[in-house]
């Protein structure tokens, strides 16, 4: 592998050894990394051997061999996809920016702004509510207010393609937290914003003022809401895009019949159809009986594929990173959505055949989504740090046959 990284002092000589831990002797194959033409490391599964100059390095482990690899070498740049049927091209992996301001700093988070835009990619996504839950006393709006500054100091907003929601913000009330700083996720969903028609029209200016722009490319009603008329939330959604304030709508946590309804409702009464279905989609599949309007299924997916004016955008699609660290896996509260027969015999399936072309099952499944056709799937991934993103950019570059891909879609129980 090889790549642009140059050493400080271009003089042959030190060697560094160290015995590697259990955990990375597992996991790491015998290779010979190459970093540009002045740094190699060749990993066994007893040691890593570093020679760089004639300076003494610190122990690398392996995960952080694959960093400094996607660092150097991801020059691939990000693809497109129709969004809907409008004609209009966005990225093909969109960029999630909901813990940026909050999880991630604001210099990290600029400097995977500052990347995904460098690798071609436009498409970012947040919403008013990010990230309330972070820490007691926050009324959302940190993440929008961070993209606001970064368009505004790089001078980009033309550039790029702007999403975000509404209705999902919560009634502020400070029992939101509990005492130690947890949210409460039962009294949120009490007292979302929702989806009235002055609800939209305040949460949409506000949205606009944060982001430092005059309109929003995509706007999201975030959480499908069953307590308000379709036809006031829809004409409402109307008069946005009628005010040049919002360009496409698009719907998300929503059931398959509610899409249907209103389609038949926009048909009718000439208004603007949503154009994307912001879902949770990835590899694994919604354990049977599951009753879960967030996470596509089946009927869900043969729906989208019938009507391709709407894209499906997919967040989690890695489920928070779980496919590549069993341990993670077996505590993580998603995976409550997926855990039984099923998704052991397609994490069997997925680890193999990552193992096999040399990459992690998470670059694997997010590899897999971009090949999806039926229907097409569009990514919107959303690194803490730079170093998770950095992670996945070797996903752009894996090419599955129709072998492979069979052999990933027929895995299951």
């Amino acid at each position: 592998m090889t790549g642009t990284a140059a050493s400080a002092n271009g003089a042959t000589g030190a060697v560094h050894r160290r015995r590697l831990r259990r955990s990375d002797r597992a996991i790491s194959p015998p290779a010979t990394m190459i970093i540009g033409t002045e740094l190699r490391f060749t990993i066994t599964t007893d040691s890593i051997t570093g020679r760089r100059g004639d300076r003494r390095g610190g122990g690398l482990t392996w995960s952080a061999l694959q960093v400094i690899a996607s660092m150097t070498m991801s020059t691939t740049r990000i693809g497109t996809i129709e969004l809907g049927r409008t004609g209009e091209q966005v990225s093909s992996l969109a960029l999630g920016a909901m813990q940026m301001g909050s999880a991630t700093a604001e210099p990290e988070a600029v400097r995977i702004l500052d990347r995904y835009h460098e690798l071609g990619g436009s498409f970012v996504d947040t919403a008013d509510c990010y990230e309330w839950w972070s820490r007691p006393g926050s009324r959302g709006g940190e993440s929008e207010e961070l993209l606001g500054r970064w368009m505004r100091d790089r001078g980009n907003r033309d550039e790029i393609f702007l999403a975000t929601k509404g209705t999902a913000l919560p009634e502020y009330s400070p029992d939101l937290w509990a005492a130690d700083g947890t949210a409460d996720w039962d009294l949120a969903r009490r007292t979302f914003a929702g989806a009235g028609a002055d609800t939209l029209r305040h949460a949409l200016d506000g949205s606009l003022r944060r982001l430092g722009t005059d309109h929003v490319d995509l706007y999201y009603v975030h959480v499908d809401d069953r307590a308000t008329p379709l036809e006031e939330t829809l004409e409402a959604l109307a008069g946005l895009v009628s005010a040049g304030k919002v360009r496409h709508l698009g719907w998300s946590n929503v059931r398959t019949w509610r899409l249907e309804r209103i389609r038949q409702l926009c048909d009718r009464h000439g208004w603007p159809a949503p154009v994307a279905v912001q879902q949770q989609h990835s590899y694994l599949r919604r354990r049977a009986g599951l009753s879960n309007a967030s996470i596509v299924d089946d009927e869900q997916l043969d729906y989208l594929t019938e009507h391709r004016d709407l894209t499906l955008v997919a967040y989690s699609p890695i489920v928070k990173g779980i496919y590549d660290d069993p341990a993670r896996r077996a505590e993580h509260w998603m995976m409550e959505s997926y855990a039984g027969p099923d998704a052991d015999a397609r994490l069997e399936a997925v680890t193999g055949l990552a193992a096999e072309l040399g990459v992690t099952p998470n670059q694997l499944v997010l590899s897999w989504l971009l090949h999806r056709s039926e229907p097409p799937v569009l990514p919107l991934i959303g690194p803490r740090t730079p170093e998770q993103f950095e992670n996945l950019l070797p996903a752009l570059d894996i090419k599955l046959d129709a072998g492979q891909l069979a052999r990933l879609d027929q895995a299951g129980a």
